[in-house]
């Protein structure tokens, strides 16, 4: 396992120094709002180890957020997608968010027909809510032998995701091949950017995202101004247990 030491994002001259232990705490409640008055966000693990600093980045902004993101799943389509729809629904609703990101996950399988449906599904659930759903590619993974007989799956989601958004007024896609290129990188700038494992971010990797949706979420809803990383990056959330195989 490679050995945390400092960690030097692509993010305009900051160095986030590692810490070795974090306590979490979820932003809420008392926060004023800044254009946003709440973000929830959906997805698999990939997504709950990006929770991690998004709760600092969002805190440091007064803006209230939420993860739902789960270990395990936290997919709308694919296996045991009808689990979680058992109380996602209620979910959604009960976090009263304004805008609910969805990054597809590591589990979006199925045919394309199913795929629509989870999608279509997802958006109708989140606009009864009165909150506007916003997809993200997930990161490009190097897939084992788990998810190798799934990837043409995989790599059709987005573009099913896309069309899906492109039918409403009330969802967008969010393209993060700008910050993680077109396949998996396990390294840049000498410092570990995704975990050993092929599908997991280290915290360089989850900072960039996390500075990178800040940045596009602003550019949907001007009235949102996103806290400079300088507030959030190097706020001791790095040695999180989330973080592994880095």
């Amino acid at each position: 396992m490679r050995t945390k030491r400092k960690l030097i994002p692509a993010l305009a001259g900051l160095i986030l120094i590692a810490s070795a232990c974090t306590e979490q705490s979820e932003s809420g409640g008392d926060l004023g709002g800044n254009g946003l008055s709440k973000v929830l966000l959906l997805g698999d693990s990939v997504a709950a180890g990006q929770a991690v600093p998004m709760r600092h980045a969002f805190a440091a902004g007064d803006v209230p957020f939420e993860s739902l993101a789960s270990e395990g799943g936290g997919n709308v389509v694919g296996p045991f997608s009808e689990e979680q729809w058992e109380e996602l629904p209620d979910q959604i609703a009960s976090a009263e968010p304004e805008v609910v990101v969805y990054q597809i996950t590591t589990y979006d399988w199925g045919g394309e027909d199913e795929q629509r449906s989870g999608y279509e599904r997802l958006l109708e659930t989140v606009a009864d809510s009165g909150a506007e759903l916003v997809f993200v590619t997930a990161p490009p993974i190097e897939p084992d032998e788990f998810y190798e007989p799934h990837m043409d799956e995989l790599e059709r989601a987005p573009e099913v995701a896309a069309e899906v958004a492109e039918s409403s007024d009330e969802a967008h896609l969010l393209d993060a091949s700008e910050v993680w290129g077109e396949e998996y990188r396990a390294d840049r700038d000498g410092v570990p950017d995704r975990s050993e494992d092929g599908i997991h971010t280290c915290p360089q990797g989850a900072a960039r995202f996390t500075d990178w949706l800040l940045g596009e979420l602003s550019g949907l809803y001007p009235e949102f101004e996103p806290a400079p990383a300088e507030d959030w990056a190097d706020d001791g959330w790095s040695g999180d247990e989330h973080f592994v195989g880095c």
